[in-house]
């Protein structure tokens, strides 16, 4: 074989598209066929200056110094095959690889195999860092994808004009980003995937030692069937998850909905993955009836035991084969010691680590200081006292030694604030740990450089959730525990407040972007709140959180202040008038307008015997807004609304007046004033942009775009509209959403755009199908009427495309300009 390219290197797969159904099309004349489509790529790559790394059955892997000598490759390799009766798929990547003895290992050499994957017999398809290098010629952009190997999205193009159907890559899903590519089990894969392709297994539970590497094989099997869902495959991470009760609740808010779980998958064909099953086992009948409930529905569960069901399918995981144990080892320890060369030491250590892969992990973080030897002989010791017993039980206790190796070797004021950071559910960033748990960066990032924590999206750590189980028996141990709870509810209780989310601190300016990235320690901070009969510091973070329950959550907000309120036997007044506020709110954007209108009405009444004329403005305008929206009183909320000027006139709210002025501008809308309307609406939404009341501000631009809908301005309303979805983006306002991807179906319709307005009601459909929305049920007649009077066959198509599409795509397609 020749001589492998060093350096920067782009690698070619090849792939036959349907070998199986064309050996039994051509019978003996496969062989020969088979041959020529050989001979023929292989003329192509050497002329070209490719090298065969490798060749496997109807597959071919080849590297290239050049990108441009790759892609001249495998054009004149297609352009060969095309009269023939074998279509190939080629994938192209480029790369630094590490040429070892084995040949070339690394992440490049994974991603050109997924991005050869993605494609069609008959089409090229070409990453960013090819097409960087190999320049734009010839190539057409396919737009970002996100491959099976669950990477970050990946912007793919292609070889040529020829059109191809979509790419094969993930869509309507949430499955996370992993740090690291996934290694071997090449076999489990085959056999997860081949028990969910299977229709009489519905449910099917991955169960192993902790550590074993359900978690790893469960996402990417998922990955690898999500063809076979069409509405999805959601993650469901239940390691936050603290009660059995919440395993439901938790689900419905993977897929979207503050609703019910079986309300938002219904018929729909889709595929749940709950993780981390075993310390909420008691939820398992739930699934049971989940499952009888929504007969499209197949669950994929990870438990470290079975859950004992009817209809279960147990798939036990494996450790790793001693080729993969020893593969996983050497590219976790070259990750931090790129001149990590494995020796005959590695197999006796996989060996004592029982092959599994978190053990082996921790034990490669290691080898900055250690060799295997060293690693060996440290770690021998300690596993020799753990013989016996079941294997299972034996690969545990494996494990959990491999941890307290780790820990044993950090310095005490490591372990101590190891064993802090368990206060923390989803992770933290380093200036909560600082403040919670007395960090520092150095000691943090020790950690990190230790395997035991983890960081994502920049500045976010977090611990794998069998380390995080032992650090919080540490933390037990340690008598800190309730004071390190308080902290951290004290901490979440400042963060909130200082987020200006409540109806009182609206005008100082609100800062949602604070409380988004720390929604599972806020949840945890209310849960301790609720655990401890802390009733007044529970409620005080839910008021902090209003709008945040307003735009993310309604139904959840409702139900935890009302749990609190149902608690609170002596409440300062302040506290119990702001609760009913919020309860009022959150009861009024669900849909039932009578009970929010009651709530809000007793709400002012505390407010007025409090003397807080601030709030009793902001509630007459909400009051005068009921009024107006639910009956259509307009002189009814014309003397709530003269009131509360009165008092605002006095005191000059800014976020008051927005409200006053929009809702001035939707009176004008009923009373047939309709550039009155729009430049009351434009002067609502300035002022609410003034003190960032983005809410507001939105639900302006949302008016302007449905009112400039009706008056025939289709190109106003498509402004307006992309303006407030990039707002409603911005605060997760999932109702908002739905309701301005609504209407740029309609303005999409109207401009003749039909393949386009079928997408976007499409995308609109299958999130109904995730569950209520609100107060959209209602009022959604009257925007279907506008698109679904224009179908046609272009309309059908892209409803169709539309229904795959999560709410994120929508977005972003709903956004894009039309080429």
């Amino acid at each position: 074989m020749n001589e492998l390219p060093t350096g920067t290197v782009t690698f070619l797969f090849t792939d036959i598209e349907g070998s199986t159904r064309l050996l039994h099309e051509l019978g003996d004349d496969y062989a020969d066929a088979l041959g020529e489509h050989r001979r023929a790529l292989r003329d192509a790559f050497a002329r070209h200056g490719g090298v065969e790394v490798d060749t496997q059955g109807d597959a071919f892997f080849v590297a290239f110094a050049r990108a441009k000598d790759a892609l001249a490759a495998a054009a004149e390799g297609q352009a060969a095959l095309e009269p023939g009766p074998i279509r190939v798929r080629m994938g192209l990547h480029t790369g630094e690889p590490l040429v070892t003895e084995e040949g070339y290992v690394g992440i490049d050499v994974h991603r050109a195999a997924r991005i050869a994957a993605a494609g069609h017999g008959g089409q090229t398809v070409v990453s960013q860092t090819t097409f960087d290098l190999a320049g734009s010629d010839g190539l057409r952009d396919l737009g970002e994808h996100r491959l099976k190997d669950l990477s970050a999205p990946e912007r793919i193009f292609q070889l040529g004009d020829a059109e191809f159907p979509a790419l094969k890559t993930l869509y309507q899903t949430n499955l996370p980003v992993p740090a690291t590519p996934f290694l071997g089990r090449e076999r489990e894969l085959g056999e997860v995937g081949d028990a969910l392709a299977r229709p009489d297994v519905r449910l099917l539970t991955l169960t192993g030692a902790g550590g074993s590497g359900k978690t790893r094989l469960a996402l990417q099997a998922a990955a690898e069937v999500a063809d076979d869902y069409p509405q999805g495959v959601w993650w469901v991470p239940l390691a936050p998850v603290r009660e059995p009760d919440e395993v439901v609740t938790t689900a419905a808010r993977a897929l979207g909905t503050g609703g019910s779980l079986e309300d938002a998958v219904g018929d729909r064909r889709l595929l749940l993955l709950l993780d981390n099953f075993e310390h909420v086992i008691e939820a398992a009948p739930e699934l049971t009836a989940l499952l009888a409930k929504c007969p499209n529905l197949d669950v994929t569960v990870t438990s470290r035991e079975r859950l004992q069901l009817d209809g279960e399918h147990v798939y036990p995981v494996p450790v790793l084969d001693r080729s993969e144990a020893r593969a996983l080892f050497a590219a976790r320890a070259r990750a931090v010691r790129p001149d990590f060369d494995p020796n005959g030491s590695l197999d006796e250590l996989c060996a004592r680590l029982d092959d599994l892969p978190l053990a082996l992990e921790l034990a490669a973080a290691r080898t900055t200081i250690l060799s295997t030897e060293q690693l060996l002989s440290r770690l021998a010791t300690r596993l020799d006292l753990l013989k016996g017993g079941r294997d299972a039980e034996v690969r545990q206790q494996t494990l959990r030694a491999t941890i307290e190796w780790s820990y044993d070797l950090l310095e005490p004021d490591e372990q101590l604030l190891l064993a802090r950071l368990a206060v923390f559910r989803g992770g933290t960033t380093l200036e909560a740990a600082e403040a919670i748990c007395e960090a520092d960066l150095d000691r943090m990032q020790s950690l990190v450089d230790k395997s035991l924590v983890r960081i994502r999206d920049e500045n976010r750590f977090w611990m794998l959730e069998t380390i995080h189980e032992f650090t919080a028996e540490r933390l037990s141990e340690s008598g800190e525990e309730d004071e390190l709870r308080r902290r951290h509810a004290g901490f979440f209780l400042a963060l909130g407040e200082s987020a200006n989310l409540s109806a009182e601190a609206i005008d100082l300016g609100p800062r949602p972007e604070l409380v988004l990235p720390e929604q599972d320690n806020l949840r945890a901070a209310l849960d301790w709140a609720a655990d401890t009969g802390e009733v007044e510091l529970g409620l005080r973070l839910a008021i902090a959180l209003e709008q945040f329950w307003v735009a993310a959550g309604p139904y959840e907000g409702a139900r935890r202040v009302q749990a609190f309120l149902d608690r609170a036997a002596d409440l300062p007044d302040v506290v119990r008038a702001r609760a009913i506020r919020v309860l009022g709110g959150m009861i009024f954007m669900t849909g039932d307008y009578d009970r929010g209108d009651e709530l809000t009405r007793q709400s002012l009444e505390l407010f007025r015997s409090l003397g807080d004329e601030a709030v009793v403005a902001e509630l007459l305008i909400r009051l005068a807004i009921h009024l107006h929206y639910s009956s259509g009183d307009i002189a009814g909320a014309h003397t709530l609304i003269d009131e509360s000027q009165a008092i605002n006139r006095r005191l000059g709210s800014r976020s008051t007046e927005a409200m006053t002025l929009g809702l001035l501008g939707e009176i004008a809308w009923t009373e047939g004033r309709p550039d009155d309307a729009l430049e009351l609406a434009e002067r609502s939404g300035e002022a609410a942009a003034g003190v960032g009341f983005t809410w507001w501000q939105m639900h302006q631009l949302y008016h302007g775009s449905e009112w400039s809908l009706a008056l025939g301005r289709t190109g106003e309303a498509e402004s307006y509209g992309r303006d407030a979805l990039r707002l409603a983006v911005a605060v997760q306002d999932r109702q908002l959403i739905v309701y301005l991807l609504a209407i740029l179906a309609g303005t999409a319709a109207a401009q003749g755009h039909l393949e386009k307005a079928g997408a976007v009601w499409g995308a609109v459909e299958a999130e109904e199908g995730r569950g209520r929305v609100g107060q959209w049920e209602g009022e959604r007649d009257v925007y279907a009427a506008r698109v679904l009077d224009r179908e046609n066959e272009a309309f059908a198509t892209g409803r169709v495309n539309g229904r795959r599409m999560t709410l994120s795509d929508a977005v972003d397609y709903a956004l894009a300009d039309i080429d």
